[in-house]
């Protein structure tokens, strides 16, 4: 770890490139843009190519990726996402790794950590992450259902902090994506379907996230402009069966609306969208290629100076050990070549490549005349802009013990018990014996921790010994072939009869709380008229689901979709118009079975 060295007028800092000077850009004194003047005139070509990738980082140097030390020393990158974290000590310790290799560079430019959100329920390896001690609240789309921005607010800013603790300074979210389209895998991520309050929520997050200033805060990455909601018959543009979206209701302003709001928040930077957004009168290529998205929507019409990062992988695909290997998401300019592709993508706006890691594409096409190294320049300047704002060529380290302390405190969990509290949502009102519930009931569960449940009353193997019975279940969804993509949950939004009639029976013979884990929409006819109580969850612990159904506590929140009557009203709605279907079961906004 570097020391601070004291220059004759007593002004401390950070000799970063090792020659007893300080140089304008490592004096903290000057304003951010004559510091990221400076140091760009010092750099050469192929580091500021490695500014321009954006990589993915294991702890400890784990497969499959490339090591630290020839990423950071040999190619000169210096951002990169990290996937699996094993505990926050360790992600620390491995942060002062990182940062001690970017010290021994030329110029000692400090490295970025970033990372997809950890804070929520559910795990994907494409998307999301769980574990590592990080504090669960629920998925954003819970925060959305506590219809309470200050609350998010709060959440957010113990979330960076979290974050900060690690050396995470860039944040791969919050989804600024509306879930218009029920059967789209990645709803559990967004702040729902209304676009007004989506928009409020999400620039709550924003602030909290990057808080005052972001050399205390976290960078957002606010993802997926101009928005990923619309997703035709809802497949994912992770996989080429969902590259197209259908704006088949022309309604691409309103999807525009959340992405605004986070603007007006202040978000640092912005990543593009995979998808080919059919029928929204932009061009039928994903937006990292797509000029008048970048360009003309984000930057000149939206006023966005900032960062903007493509998706992942929109170039060259990814080997990963146990998924498969996955091809680029290259929608819509597969018949060009990587030159042209490449050259398409700089075309479009688009600064940092998400995912690459092969920095001598871009110092290859300088080389060869056909980018301009002033490009790369204009994108350069950005992405330091970032680091400087972030406080990194200040003080890249972190605490390992302080982190191992902060994260997962008592206070954060509770924190996110409270927003998984006030995200439950009752959709029916309370009916016969769980009225009337008696003071030591015998009660049948399933998918509910028993020794949770023996804190309510005595657990019974049998539904025909209780009193009343409580069934938690995950919304459903089609099991797909492909490792990857049985992480998306996509397709029907129906339970299978044969399921639907063993939870008929069940509420027949016993009175019965259902909840549903609300990843999706899900098509909840049939139960909504067999439970007694039913209720939607978007990542809460048990004990605060019954905390419900005993009546210790109602819940508060707000239904933050549309709840369709069945997959026929589903496929005959606008995917890219809220509140399209004409009869759902539970509307948006439905709070506490009103």
């Amino acid at each position: 770890m570097p020391e601070l060295v004291r220059h004759h007028d007593g002004t401390l800092f950070r000799d970063l490139n090792h020659n007893g000077t300080m140089e304008p850009y490592e004096d903290p004194r000057l304003p951010v843009e004559d510091r990221v003047t400076d140091l760009l005139a010092r750099m050469t070509l192929e580091e500021k190519a490695g500014l321009l990738c954006h990589g993915r980082m294991l702890a400890g140097d784990r497969g499959p990726y490339r090591s630290g030390a020839e990423l950071i020393g040999e190619r000169h990158i210096n951002h990169f996402a990290m996937m699996q974290v094993p505990s926050p000590g360790e992600m620390a310790r491995w942060n002062n790794h990182v940062q001690d290799l970017a010290a021994a560079t030329r110029l000692g430019i400090p490295v970025t950590l970033s990372s997809d959100p950890r804070h929520g329920v559910v795990s994907n390896p494409a998307t999301a992450h769980t574990g590592g001690g990080f504090s669960p609240g629920p998925e954003p789309i819970g925060l959305a259902a506590t219809d309470d921005p200050d609350l998010v607010e709060e959440f957010a800013r113990a979330v960076a902090g979290e974050l900060r603790a690690v050396g995470i300074r860039l944040a791969l979210h919050p989804m600024a994506d509306l879930a218009t389209e029920p059967r789209w895998a990645r709803i559990s991520g967004t702040f729902g379907e209304d676009a007004d309050r989506a928009g409020r929520m999400l620039a709550a997050y924003v602030r909290g996230m990057q808080g005052d200033s972001l050399a205390t805060g976290v960078a957002c990455m606010t993802k997926h402009f101009p928005g990923h909601g619309p997703q035709a018959d809802g497949e994912d543009s992770h996989f080429a069966r969902g590259k197209w979206q259908a704006f088949s209701g022309n309604n691409l302003e309103q999807h525009l609306k959340p992405f605004e709001a986070a603007l007006g928040a202040g978000t640092a930077q912005m990543m593009t969208c995979y998808s080919i957004p059919g029928g929204s009168g932009l061009p039928e290529v994903g937006a990292s290629f797509s000029r008048e998205a970048i360009t003309g929507l984000l930057r000149e019409r939206l006023g966005f100076d900032g960062v903007v990062c493509s998706d992942f992988n929109v170039l060259t695909g990814l080997d990963i050990p146990g998924l498969g290997e996955l091809p680029p998401r290259n929608w819509g300019v597969e018949h060009l070549s990587l030159t042209e592709q490449l050259l398409k993508l700089l075309d479009a706006g688009v600064d940092q490549l998400g995912g690459e890691t092969r920095a001598a594409l871009l110092t290859d096409a300088v080389r060869d005349g056909s980018v301009a190294e002033d490009r790369i320049d204009t994108s350069a300047r950005r992405i330091l802009r970032d680091k400087f704002r972030l406080g990194l060529f200040e003080d890249p380290y972190v605490d390992p013990e302080a982190a191992e302390a902060l994260v997962g405190s008592p206070a954060t969990r509770e924190l996110g018990r409270r927003a998984q509290r006030r995200s439950l949502v009752r959709l029916t009102p309370r009916r016969g014996a769980l009225n009337r519930i008696p003071a030591s009931p015998a009660v049948y569960v399933e998918n509910v921790d028993p020794a949770v449940a023996a804190r309510y009353g005595r657990v019974v193997e049998r539904p025909e010994e209780a009193d009343l019975a409580v069934v938690r279940l995950q919304a459903p969804y089609e099991q797909r072939e492909s490792p990857l993509e049985r992480h998306f949950h996509s397709g029907s939004l129906e339970f299978p009869p044969e399921e639907i009639r063993r939870l008929e029976a069940l509420c027949a013979t016993v009175p019965t709380a259902v909840d549903v884990f609300l990843d999706r929409p899900a098509v909840l006819t049939g139960l909504s008229a067999a439970a007694a109580l039913l209720t939607g969850s978007f990542g809460a612990y048990d004990d605060l689901v019954l905390d419900v159904v005993f009546g210790r506590r109602d819940a508060e929140g707000v239904l933050p979709f549309d709840l369709p009557s069945s997959m026929a009203e589903v496929e005959a709605s606008f995917g890219d118009v809220p509140f399209s279907m004409p009869n759902p079961l539970f509307r948006c906004g439905r709070r506490a079975g009103g």
